[in-house]
C-alpha cells in the first residue's frame, strides 16, 4: 500500500476538507483560529505537506461543522 502524503487517496481526502472549508466560508486563517492552531497547520494539510491524525481530523471536521462519520463513509465509498 502506498503511504505517500501525495497518494491519490490522500489528495481526494484533502480536497474534501478544502471544499468543506470553502463551503463554510472560512479562510485558512479563520479555520486555524477556530482550531487554536497557526495558519500554517491548515495550509500544510491542505497542500499535503503533512497528514492529519484521527484526533486532528475530528477537530477539523467539528470546526467545519461536519459529521466526521459521514465524511469517512463518503470518502470510503469513492
Amino acid at each position: 500500500m502506498k503511504t505517500s502524503a501525495f497518494s491519490r487517496k490522500q489528495e481526494q481526502f484533502r480536497k474534501i476538507l478544502f471544499v468543506a472549508r470553502h463551503n463554510a466560508g472560512l479562510t485558512q486563517v479563520a479555520l486555524a483560529k477556530k482550531l487554536g492552531r497557526p495558519e500554517s497547520f491548515v495550509s500544510k494539510f491542505e497542500r499535503g505537506e503533512r497528514r492529519l491524525d484521527v484526533v486532528e481530523f475530528l477537530e477539523v471536521a467539528r470546526a467545519l461543522s461536519l459529521d466526521p462519520a459521514r465524511i469517512i463513509t463518503e470518502f470510503d465509498g469513492r
